[in-house]
């Protein structure tokens, strides 16, 4: 299911059928399908590239972000926006060494790896053997401002914006939050 065509360079490119994408993601029954360079949800129109992590990393951080911050309501598309961030070769090394090394914990605590931890529990007590780590910090650090930054998200959360340019709060429902 892999297509081969020519580049504008003329070198060969391997590519993957929309077919084989699907037939890769079923048979792997995953979270998300990892392919050269991307990646995509099994279930959702969504994906993003990779330059200077692995795609197999950025999927492991794209669930470290949910198991960091899980909201039930917010497609994983917002968790990859947020993470995405650290996909630039400054930060690539070490993000590449703390998943790795959270992929050892993975092995210790029985699994093949954290993504291969099918049970959140599971891999929140994984997450909670390296919360001390510069790579946990970096990552939980960056989610704070990478998902809650984005407007797509306000509304899950009732939050409608600043109001300082229409008036402030007080008149604007200072009392109306149902949530609390």
């Amino acid at each position: 299911m892999t297509v081969i065509h020519k580049s504008p360079s003329g070198s060969d490119v391997r590519g993957l059928t929309r077919r084989g994408l699907l037939a890769r993601a079923m048979a792997a029954g995953a979270t998300f399908v990892v392919g050269s360079g991307f990646v995509a949800a099994r279930d959702a129109a969504w994906a993003v590239e990779t330059a200077a992590l692995k795609p197999e990393t950025m999927a492991v951080l794209i669930q470290m972000a949910r198991d960091i911050y899980p909201h039930d309501r917010i497609a994983d598309r917002f968790y990859a926006i947020a993470v995405k961030t650290h996909d630039n070769p400054e930060q690539a090394p070490m993000i590449e060494e703390g998943v790795a090394g959270l992929n050892l914990v993975a092995q210790a605590q029985g699994f093949d790896t954290y993504l291969a931890a099918g049970w959140e529990k599971d891999r929140v007590a994984m997450l909670r053997l390296i919360e001390h780590t510069p790579f946990f910090q970096t990552v939980r650090a960056g989610l704070v401002t990478g998902l809650y930054n984005q407007k797509e998200v306000w509304p899950v959360f009732g939050y409608e914006g600043e109001s300082f340019s229409q008036g402030g709060y007080i008149e604007r429902g200072f009392n109306d939050i149902d949530w609390l």
